[in-house]
């Protein structure tokens, strides 16, 4: 699994995004960009295993037992540099 975080102007600042999930803002772009970067090496930091309980779309409950070492790929994207 691989998730991507996007850094681009939002709110009259900086701020980095995830899907459709937006970071607080940040006054400069280079600010935002290093918070991004941040937050993808903490994804891919291993914990412990968990067990993980959730509320689906059609409103039940389920528990899951999570792997502390299964992480996700994380990379971050410069939009801002993309439009240039």
């Amino acid at each position: 699994m691989s998730i991507t975080y996007h850094v681009a102007e939002h709110d009259g600042a900086w701020a980095y995004r995830l899907d459709d999930v937006w970071s607080e803002t940040f006054p400069t772009h280079e600010d935002a960009l290093a918070a991004a970067k941040q937050a993808a090496e903490r994804q891919q930091l291993g914990g412990q295993d968990a067990d993980i309980t959730y509320q689906r779309a059609d409103g039940t409950w389920t528990t899951e037992r999570s792997n502390g070492g299964d992480r996700p790929e994380a990379d971050v994207v410069d939009d801002a540099k993309e439009k240039d």
